[in-house]
């Protein structure tokens, strides 16, 4: 798997470009508020779980999102936002 964190900022930006505003707005929110679970995101943002959850579908297949899984609760998974400054 290639290395997301050797982007460069524009080609992160241009990719979020093309997404649906919910994955946006997923996707800022990690930007600011840092790692986050599914169901913080969906409370921060005020969207329905459904909707978060495609959103970072389509977020890590663009390489915007990681996932990993959190070592507090192994059925719950960790999102950090990509900057693409690396």
């Amino acid at each position: 798997m290639p290395d997301q964190s050797s982007l460069p900022a524009r080609e992160t930006s241009a990719d979020l470009r093309d997404l649906p505003p919910s994955a946006k707005l997923v996707a800022k929110t990690l930007e600011y508020e840092g790692d986050s679970t599914q169901s913080a995101l969906a409370e921060s943002t005020l969207l329905p779980p459904r909707t978060v959850r495609y959103a970072l579908t389509q977020l890590e297949e663009h390489g915007i999102v990681t996932v990993r899984i959190s070592f507090m609760d192994a059925r719950q998974r960790i999102y950090s936002f990509e900057s693409g400054d690396g």
